[in-house]
């Protein structure tokens, strides 16, 4: 199956866009695809060979999963290559551009949901995550 691509250029320094996607407190301000949805906690042991730990949950407490993977390789602001808790692949590419950061995340998708559903989804959590950083720490 192709991998799936979702990305979104961000108005904010390579450093910051790097410092909200790797720190607890700021991922569970932006880690959900639809307002009904939350991340009320995580885990980030940030190395490689370390573990993240996303809880994902519904607002009203009908269903919540640990979204998890494993870093298999960091270099400091430029590219994140995880393996998820089912064996599938990610990679995540920070590139600093003349308007602000392009952050793409590049994936092998799950066998359960249509892949047009995956790509919507992700891309609703990298527009969450933009929007966050943009928010967060206005350019001024």
């Amino acid at each position: 199956m192709n991998a799936i691509t979702v990305s979104c250029l961000i108005n904010a320094s390579v450093d910051i866009v790097w410092k909200c996607w790797t720190s607890e407190k700021d991922v569970t301000e932006w880690n959900f695809a639809s307002q009904d949805w939350h991340c009320p906690a995580a885990s980030i042991n940030f190395k490689e060979g370390g573990e993240f730990h996303y809880t994902m949950a519904a607002k009203d407490n009908s269903m919540n999963f640990d979204f998890w993977g494993t870093y298999q390789q960091i270099e400091h602001e430029k590219q994140i290559e995880i393996i998820l808790g089912d064996q599938r692949k990610l990679t995540v590419f920070f590139e600093t551009t003349t308007e602000g950061t392009l952050i793409t995340e590049i994936f092998e998708p799950e066998l359960v949901n249509a892949p047009e559903m995956q790509q919507a989804g992700w891309q609703m959590i990298m527009d969450n995550f933009k929007q966050y950083v943009e928010h967060t720490n206005p350019i001024v």
